[in-house]
């Protein structure tokens, strides 16, 4: 075994792995405090866990256990105490760090807002046929505009007047004559021993109901 891994069996790895949970006064495993020290060091892995167990056993270290997992840190109560000096200045990185997450969280959402945006639209492929098949569509109604251009049984504007006239006409012919005749049926109904059924059944009227048609709507 070398040198350096000999002193780590002893009181050279506690020294090393407590200066540095203190100067750097935040948690790590064994494996990870390891593999911060063990180039810079050379400490072996065994010797870096008795270590770690040996501080923590002596109180010179605080140990927490999650699951199958040991974190040590330092004692935060032998640290020395922070002059006020540094207090503002941890507060000033504290106050920078927290402007610098707000802005990458909003520059988050803006990313995602673009890569949703860009999921929801066409590739290039898609496009591509999507730009064919208009293509298509326009020269299909391309060529229907044209027939319908050089078609000559047109409708002149004065016909279709006339046609919506006599419509109308038409229109108005059947109401009255619907009334009428509905007028004239209650009247007899009024004393007719039978039901409305039946009398149109013995005397065959049929109604527009029954032949399935309505007034036309007007044009």
């Amino acid at each position: 075994m070398s040198k350096g891994r000999d002193g780590a069996g002893g009181g050279g790895a506690a020294a090393v792995l407590l200066r540095y949970l203190r100067e750097q006064n935040r948690p790590y495993s064994a494996q990870d405090a390891f593999g911060n020290l063990q180039r810079e060091h050379g400490l072996g892995k065994a010797a870096v866990v008795k270590a770690l167990e040996q501080l923590a056993q002596q109180g010179r270290v605080r140990e927490k256990t999650y699951g199958k997992q040991k974190i040590y840190f330092a004692d935060q109560e032998q640290l020395p105490a922070a002059s006020d000096a540094e207090l503002r200045s941890l507060d000033g990185q504290i106050s920078a760090l927290s402007s610098k997450v707000q802005e990458l969280q909003q520059s988050c959402r803006q990313l995602e807002a673009q890569l949703k945006e860009l999921n929801s639209s066409m590739t290039s492929p898609e496009m591509a046929k999507e730009v064919e098949a208009l293509r298509k569509d326009c020269a299909s109604y391309t060529e229907k505009l044209e027939k319908i251009k050089c078609a000559t049984n047109h409708v002149t504007p004065e016909e279709k007047e006339q046609v919506c006239r006599e419509q109308q006409l038409y229109r108005r012919e059947w109401r009255r004559r619907k009334r009428m005749a509905t007028e004239l049926l209650d009247a007899i109904l009024e004393g007719y021993p039978k039901s409305k059924k039946q009398f149109f059944d013995e005397v065959g009227i049929e109604t527009d109901e029954d032949q399935g048609v309505a007034l036309p709507p007007a044009v």
